[in-house]
């Protein structure tokens, strides 16, 4: 049963993050006070990607971004990880709603985001290279487990420039920094 719901919840979590890809939007509900968001729980991002340091890099990336806008508090990731085995989280980049608020309470959290990233490191097209990042972000009150934002992201790639002059784009920490940045406002918008 546990291993229904489990997959059942990862599933839900892989087809939020592509209805949102597909449609080109984000969800924001209207319903939710951000303002009232004062501290955030970042869980381990799944990695889809190749690169097996893409999930820890972007995290650490979103999690520091996310600090320094100075609207919230970020719980450090050791004491995530110490709640996260406290608690024993089956899966800790896609937790049940149930778990979700548990760690919450735990951490005395007001949200939680859970992230999945899609794409990263070198992709060429041609004779011409650039990076990209590809991420979904999804933000969970904490009190009830509920989604209340998600986002999607791609950034970098090979441009039509790239391609005619056969450079390699723009250096993988820039295009990790644009698309932080891109989520963050959105988050905040």
């Amino acid at each position: 049963m546990r291993h229904t719901r489990r997959t059942a919840t990862v599933c839900a979590a892989i087809l939020l993050a592509c209805a949102a890809c597909a449609s080109g939007r984000n969800y924001h509900d209207s319903n939710m006070d951000f303002g009232s968001v004062r501290t955030v729980v970042v869980l381990p991002f799944a990695n889809l990607s190749r690169e097996s340091i893409a999930a820890d890099r972007m995290r650490d990336a979103f999690s520091t971004a996310l600090l320094a806008t100075g609207s919230v508090y970020v719980v450090p990731q050791g004491e995530v990880a110490r709640a996260l085995s406290r608690l024993s989280v089956g899966s800790s980049t896609a937790p049940t709603a149930d778990e979700m608020v548990k760690i919450g309470g735990l951490l005395k959290a007001d949200a939680i985001v859970t992230g999945i990233v899609r794409e990263y490191g070198e992709v060429r097209s041609g004779t011409a290279s650039g990076n990209i990042v590809s991420l979904s972000l999804s933000l969970q009150e904490a009190a009830t487990g509920k989604a209340v934002w998600s986002g999607v992201v791609t950034k970098g790639g090979v441009s039509f420039w790239d391609r005619l002059v056969g450079s390699g784009g723009a250096p993988m920490n820039d295009v990790t920094e644009a698309a932080v940045d891109d989520l963050i406002a959105k988050l905040f918008k």
